[in-house]
């Protein structure tokens, strides 16, 4: 009993461990053209945004590109949090 009690305290630590550095992540996405890149992090937070200067006079495409760029951005840090957890968890979906 005692041992299982301490794999739960190790695993409990482990994960812990894995969320300090997920919040660390920093993701870019980009649009299909690259015309704009969002920069989020771990908590997905916008941290940075760059706009080509050829798009500001067409707003709908504008619009339709940042959010392809910050959908494409969190993915990428959903992906990358999901493979650290995994490696904690043994593969388990473990809800964090």
């Amino acid at each position: 009993m005692a041992s299982m009690m301490q794999k739960a305290q190790k695993m409990h630590s482990d994960m812990k461990l894995a969320q300090d550095k997920i919040k660390l992540l920093s993701c870019v996405g980009e649009s299909a053209s690259g015309a704009i890149k969002v920069t989020i992090n771990g908590q997905h937070q916008a941290t940075a945004v760059e706009i080509d200067k050829n798009l500001l006079d067409d707003k709908q495409m504008l619009e339709d590109l940042v959010m392809m760029a910050i959908n494409d951005a969190s993915s990428q840090v959903n992906k990358i949090s999901e493979e650290k957890m995994k490696g904690v968890t043994g593969g388990l979906n473990l809800p964090f």
